[in-house]
């Protein structure tokens, strides 16, 4: 049965690139994927044999400083409600005549769940990062929004947020209509999850890494001599860290056996790390995947998507969180087992060598790395999301 799916998410590298594969493997099955996306995007979807639908957003795009993203809740918040009201007329006219028969979105996506209840047709939802679990509101929730919400910006925020799904016919206040979808696919491993045991798995279904080859993004051989490498990522958004590489440049640089990539990101200039010895590479971007498959080791800032490469090719991290899920991502994968959290205020060439020379040394880190990677392995990946998301089709 092949059916019209349209997807949708914003511009970003870690909302997108999670979903491509599911969408990859719809098209495969002969479905028509649609997949509303800015242009910035527009290639890596059509890559997947979707159809790229086209609407102007107005967040700050991939390649902006993270700066412009402010550093208060009520200022991460704002844009994606702006971006959503002003998105709704052009998606709204690009799907007219061709409505789907399901709608599948990223969790930033507000428009997509309000043109499903126009639509009349079912949402699923892809979460690239952890869900709320069952006490999330009073444990986590809660407490953030408390003094937003006492303030004259955050009640305006909330009352017009309000405001515009009532009038496109939804009655769901803003929280639960943000953070409750009716049914999602969760694109992390179930071992990222904090409080797994009390996710709703009726809604919530765990398919851990959908990963793909990644051909297309290049491949990375290990240079001879090496007998260790190391990765360092801070991902796409927050690598503005100068200080931060000449901290790693310090640790491993000239370490006798060791060899580093260094990813630095579009806002950092490689001549502000000062002089760099010859076993370190250091590149705005690295086929990220490729070279976790023969690294022995991983600093990262532990976003959703680095976390679960790192478990699923089975290499030690060091995670220095920069802002949002991370930090708790870092917890996650200290209580596992299988990396240190060192804070970016702490993260000096000592204590970073120190980290990664410890854990690469500790067979019981490997063993635990080894039982994540068999767990995500049954997870099912992106075959079980595209078996989900057609059982959504059928109960439709």
């Amino acid at each position: 049965m092949t059916s019209h799916i349209a997807m949708f998410s914003i511009a970003a590298h870690g909302h997108v690139n999670p979903s491509l594969e599911v969408i990859r493997e719809l098209v495969t099955r002969g479905h028509r994927v649609t997949y509303a996306i800015p242009p910035v995007f527009a290639d890596k979807v059509a890559e997947t044999g979707a159809e790229p639908r086209l609407w102007h957003s107005t967040l700050p795009s991939p390649d902006d400083d993270p700066s412009a993203w402010g550093s208060t809740l009520l200022d991460n918040v704002e844009p994606f409600l702006n971006d959503a009201i002003q998105a709704l007329p052009q998606l709204i006219k690009a799907y007219e005549g061709d409505e789907p028969d399901l709608v599948v979105h990223d969790i930033t996506s507000y428009p997509a769940r309000v043109l499903a209840h126009r639509w009349g047709v079912k949402a699923v939802s892809l979460s690239p990062n952890l869900v709320a679990w069952d006490g999330y509101e009073e444990e986590i929730a809660e407490p953030m929004w408390a003094e937003p919400k006492k303030t004259e910006r955050g009640r305006a925020y909330y009352a017009r947020f309000h405001a515009w799904l009532e009038e496109n016919g939804i009655t769901e206040d803003p929280d639960r209509f943000g953070g409750h979808p009716a049914r999602s696919i969760v694109l992390i491993p179930k071992a990222l999850q904090p409080n797994a045991d009390r996710v709703d798995e009726t809604v919530y279904s765990f398919v851990g890494a959908c990963q793909g080859d990644r051909a297309a993004e290049g491949d990375w051989q290990r240079p001879a001599g090496a007998e260790k490498v190391l990765l360092v990522s801070l991902g796409s958004a927050f690598t503005k860290q100068p200080a931060f590489y000449r901290e790693c440049v310090a640790a491993f640089g000239d370490l006798p056996g060791w060899h580093m990539v260094l990813q630095v990101g579009r806002h950092v200039d490689p001549a502000e790390l000062g002089p760099v010895p010859s076993n370190v590479e250091v590149r705005d971007w690295v086929p990220q995947l490729a070279v976790l498959r023969q690294a022995d080791a991983f600093i990262t800032h532990a976003g959703a998507g680095g976390s679960q490469e790192g478990l699923a090719t089975g290499t030690p991290m060091v995670a220095v969180p920069q802002a949002v899920d991370q930090f708790g991502n870092a917890d996650m994968l200290q209580s596992l087992g299988v990396a240190r959290h060192v804070p970016m205020e702490e993260a000096t060439a000592g204590a970073l060598r120190e980290a990664v020379l410890g854990l690469v040394g500790d067979p019981e880190v490997a063993r635990r790395l080894a039982e994540i990677q068999k767990q995500m392995a049954e997870e099912g990946g992106t075959r079980r999301a595209a078996d989900l998301i057609e059982a959504e089709l059928v109960r439709g």
